[in-house]
């Protein structure tokens, strides 16, 4: 066996576990008439700020928490927060605030039963591997495993928005950056 094959066998373990009725449910969340934030820390942020950068190709108001152009997050908006622990704090503060400020949490965690799981309306669970040992085991470092499952969650999810919203891939390449 090669180490591609071990990774690819890692990962399409995780993405056998991730429920597609809880994508279904983000779904029904992230609309177009609402804005989306999105929040993560490391390199579960680079995997929320991915989500966010293909959000705006099919269309959607989307922002990432922390960037100096993003606005206040208001009641009606929807937030997506990346945790692998569920634990992260830079994550989970900011989810609780918005979640009590009326805005609907979409968490993404290996933990359902985490703290951010509880906070989510809807939360997705992709039980990867993390840094402290949770999820399902790898031969990856640290939270490699649940990064890499997150990143092919979100883009489902995305698959399925531009789906319901019919956005051709024409369409997204118009919005797709031309500053290259």
């Amino acid at each position: 066996m090669t180490l591609i094959a071990d990774v690819v066998r890692e990962i399409d373990s995780v993405m056998g576990m991730v429920d597609p009725a809880q994508l279904t449910a983000a779904e029904q969340v992230v609309q177009k008439d609402k804005r989306i934030f999105v929040l993560g820390a490391g390199r579960s942020g680079l995997m929320a700020k991915g989500f966010a950068m293909r959000l705006m190709h099919i269309g959607y108001t989307v922002y990432v928490i922390g960037e100096t152009i993003t606005p206040s997050i208001q009641p009606g908006d929807v937030l997506v927060a990346v945790s692998g622990s569920g634990k992260t704090g830079s994550v989970l503060e900011p989810a609780e605030k918005a979640k009590q400020n009326g805005v609907a949490v979409v968490a993404i965690t290996s933990q359902a039963a985490s703290p951010l799981g509880a906070v989510g309306d809807v939360t997705i669970v992709v039980p990867g591997a993390t840094k402290d040992g949770g999820g399902v085991q790898s031969i990856q470092l640290l939270s490699t495993l649940f990064d890499q499952s997150v990143h092919i969650t979100l883009d489902v999810l995305c698959l399925m928005l531009s789906r319901r919203d019919h956005v051709s891939n024409a369409a997204a390449k118009a919005e797709h950056s031309n500053m290259e």
